[in-house]
């Protein structure tokens, strides 16, 4: 029996430096920079790929053998930093192998694939494996404080971030830096439950039908093959750097494309959510005083804010329903609403027309007695209505005021705000054409990254010796 076709290694090199671990993370900064690029095209290709494997039932070379690259750029930076502690040997910037590197992956490319499994195998079938995998690489899977039939509390399983690898990983540091000594039991745990997690992302990741096998393989390298893979298992694609760059550039392109498409069609539907009056609302919300007024907190708009807001938010309806009270909504400048509500029972909301985190925070009470005069008897405010207020922008410090229109205690409204948001037709038509561009360009500079890959010449045929 052949061994499984997503070979995990990795060597020890001793002896290690005590206290390089303690740097690695900021050594390893130009991976993790790439490495972020490099996973947005990843997952961009296996999209494709996923196409590709439905419609045709193969996965293209290609990108598998960038897709292969990126795990295999990821094991060896892993097994450098906090996934291994393992190596001081720093990780080469290459997609392809690097077989005197002591961190290796290789998995044999599959000559056909299911068509039917490429639609459940990443998320139906590989579910019992993220569940093991996820206590490997970061816990707190199973953990509860409350519920058990005896009333009490407790937790089954729970870790800090890093789950089981991050934990044994520390492990060997704090050997290391004592002792000079990676624990060799220690490594081989840790090699081990990585193997598990990459081949799960090998199979999740579509590179392979054969389903991973629930068995933690222990140690550096794996069991040894009773056969050679066959020559289409082999990958001979190698990824010129213009190949590699093409590829990464488009896939970014593309996702960007698509983050484009998602923001394009918010802005569309939040477009055709406008009212009769071309306003765009929010959701009510209730607010409720005992108290005679509800104000918001200093609201400031100075400088440069104030063509901003006129651009971006238009003019601003305030809403209130709910009350079997006539209401009274106003806003006016700060000092003027200040020295009307001096000495008058009220609430301040931080979150007058937002909600908060919580129905309770952001309200100040402040202790008085009923206001002299109804509101709308004062002179000062800048817009005001009953059920209904409608503001344009301008400079200055305001604040809005909720109050029952005869200044009595005891308020209760549903707020919901408003606004025209002139910008929204303007940033529709860009994100679309954006869109359309960030596709286009992405999907050529794919194209051209795949022709520009091309797999190693041919061995030269032996020639018949001479006589």
């Amino acid at each position: 029996m052949s061994a499984y076709p997503v070979r995990v290694e990795a060597r020890l090199e001793e002896p290690l430096n005590r206290g390089l671990w303690l740097v690695k993370w900021f050594l390893a900064i130009p991976h993790y920079l790439a490495l972020g690029f490099l996973w947005i095209a990843f997952g961009v290709l296996t999209v494709i790929a996923f196409f590709a494997i439905l419609f045709t039932g193969r996965y293209p070379r290609t990108i598998f053998a960038f897709n292969l690259g990126v795990l295999r750029w990821t094991w060896r930076v892993a097994y450098y930093t906090y996934g291994g502690l393992g190596t001081d040997r720093y990780p080469p910037f290459t997609l392809g192998p690097a077989p005197g590197y002591p961190a290796t992956l290789e998995i044999d490319y599959p000559e056909r694939l299911s068509r039917g499994l490429v639609l459940v195998k990443w998320w139906l079938l590989a579910l019992p494996h993220y569940l093991v995998v996820g206590l490997f690489t970061s816990g707190s899977l199973l953990a509860w404080s409350d519920g058990l039939p005896d009333g009490g509390g407790g937790v089954l399983y729970t870790l800090d971030r890093g789950g089981l690898i991050g934990l044994l990983v520390l492990v060997a540091a704090v050997s290391l830096l004592f002792t000079g000594r990676y624990p060799y039991g220690v490594h081989d745990l840790v090699v081990g439950m990585n193997r598990w997690a990459l081949r799960l992302a090998a199979y999740a990741t579509l590179m392979t039908d054969a389903y991973p096998p629930f068995r933690l393989e222990q140690g550096g390298h794996e069991v040894p093959r009773l056969e050679a893979p066959p020559d289409s298992a082999r990958t001979p694609v190698r990824h010129r750097p213009g190949s590699a760059v093409a590829l990464a550039a488009g896939s970014l392109l593309v996702f960007g494309g698509i983050a484009a498409a998602v923001t394009g069609t918010g802005t569309a539907l939040l477009g055709q959510a406008r009212d009769d009056g071309g306003f765009v609302g929010a959701g009510a919300r209730q607010l409720t005083t005992s108290t005679y007024a509800l104000t918001s907190e200093e609201i400031s708009i100075a400088g440069q804010g104030v063509a901003y807001l006129r651009e971006s938010v238009g003019r601003v309806r305030v809403q209130a329903s709910g009350s079997h009270t006539p209401l009274f909504l106003g806003i006016a400048r700060q000092d003027d609403v200040a020295a009307y509500l001096r000495g008058v029972a009220r609430e301040r909301a931080a979150h007058l027309v937002f909600p908060p985190a919580s129905a309770d925070a952001g309200y100040t009470r402040y202790p008085g007695a009923a206001p002299a005069s109804p509101p709308a008897t004062q002179t000062f405010w800048a817009a005001t209505g009953s059920r209904s207020l409608t503001w344009d922008v301008r400079p200055g410090d305001w604040a809005v005021v909720v109050m029952n229109a005869n200044g009595t205690p005891g308020v209760t409204a549903d707020l919901q705000p408003a606004a025209t948001l002139p910008w929204l037709e303007r940033a529709t038509t860009g994100l679309l054409v954006a869109t359309a561009v960030l596709l286009l360009g992405g999907g050529a500079l794919i194209l051209f990254g795949v022709r520009l890959a091309a797999a190693p010449a041919p061995a030269p045929a032996p020639t018949a010796p001479a006589r």
